[in-house]
C-alpha cells in the first residue's frame, strides 16, 4: 500500500525529516472513514472501551487561500504553527489529481524559501511519481491515467503534540490518518502516521524548514515517541496527544 508515502513525502524528501507509519484500524474493529468534504475529517465507530481524549482543540484556519488553493496566513501562535503543519500534511488524490500535483502544491505553499531549490523540487516530483506509479499498479490503471471511479487516497491530521515552542519556532509531532480505496466496490483501508516537523515564522507566516526540523530531531533524541493510536484509545492520552476538532 502507498498510504504513508502520500502524507509524509514532502517533509522527508525536502527537509530530511523523520517519521513512520503503521497499519492501525480504529480500536473496536471498525476502520475509520473519511467524508467527501473538501476538508475531510475522520468518522470513527467508538470502541466499547472508548476513552475520551483529555485534550481537544480546534486549530485555527488560514486567513486566505494562495494561488494553489492552499490555506495560508496562520496566526503567529503555537496553535497557528500546528495548524500550518497539519495543513501541510493534508492530501487528497483522486480522479486526475495526482500525488505529483499534491506534493508540489504542498512544497511550494508551505516549505520555507531558503529550502526551496530546483534540486529539491526534482526530488519531490520524482518521489511523487513513484507514489503515483505504485497507486496506478494497485488500482489497476495505466501509469499517468486518472484513478478509477470511486478510488482515492486522502490524508489528514487527527492529533498533535508540541515538542518545543518559541515565538518564531515550533516543533510538533503530528498524528495522521491516511485512507485508501481502490475503486467503488473496494474496501477502504487505513493507516496511522507519526510525523515530526519543525516550523519557523518567515515573511508573515509559518513555514516548514530543514533547520527547525533538524532542531526538533535533536530535541527528541533519547525520548520515547508518542504511540500511533486513534483518538479514543487510552494510549492517545498517555502519549500526550491533543485531538483536533474541525474549526467552525
Amino acid at each position: 500500500m502507498a498510504l504513508a508515502a502520500v502524507i509524509v513525502l514532502t517533509a522527508y524528501a525536502a527537509l530530511g525529516g523523520d517519521g513512520d507509519e503503521v497499519q492501525s484500524p480504529a480500536k473496536g474493529g471498525a476502520s475509520p472513514s473519511v467524508s467527501g468534504s473538501a476538508s475531510p475529517e475522520a468518522t470513527y465507530a467508538p470502541p466499547q472501551d472508548w476513552t475520551e481524549p483529555e485534550r481537544w482543540t480546534a486549530l485555527p484556519r488560514g486567513q486566505r487561500a494562495d494561488e494553489r488553493g492552499s490555506q495560508v496566513g496562520f496566526p503567529h501562535t503555537a496553535e497557528g504553527a500546528a495548524a500550518m503543519a497539519a495543513a501541510a500534511n493534508a492530501t487528497r488524490i483522486e480522479g486526475e489529481q495526482s500525488s505529483v500535483d499534491e506534493q508540489l502544491r504542498i512544497y511550494r505553499s508551505y516549505v520555507g524559501k531558503g529550502d526551496q531549490s530546483p534540486e529539491n523540487a526534482k526530488k519531490i516530483e520524482a518521489a511523487a511519481k513513484q507514489t503515483d506509479a505504485t497507486l496506478s499498479q494497485e488500482m489497476g490503471v495505466s501509469a499517468g491515467q486518472p484513478l478509477p471511479s470511486g478510488a482515492y487516497v486522502r490524508g489528514h491530521v487527527v492529533g498533535y503534540k508540541v515538542i518545543k515552542k518559541a515565538p518564531d519556532e515550533v516543533s510538533v509531532w503530528l498524528l495522521g490518518l491516511v485512507v485508501q480505496k481502490n475503486g467503488e466496490t473496494k474496501t477502504e483501508e487505513s493507516s496511522y502516521t507519526r510525523t515530526l516537523l519543525g516550523v519557523q515564522w518567515q515573511d508573515g507566516d509559518w513555514k516548514l524548514t530543514a533547520e527547525a526540523t533538524r532542531q526538533a530531531q535533536q530535541d527528541i533524541a533519547g525520548q520515547p515517541q508518542p504511540p500511533m493510536v486513534a483518538p479514543g484509545d487510552e494510549e492517545f492520552n498517555t502519549g500526550g496527544w491533543t485531538a483536533i476538532r474541525e474549526a467552525s
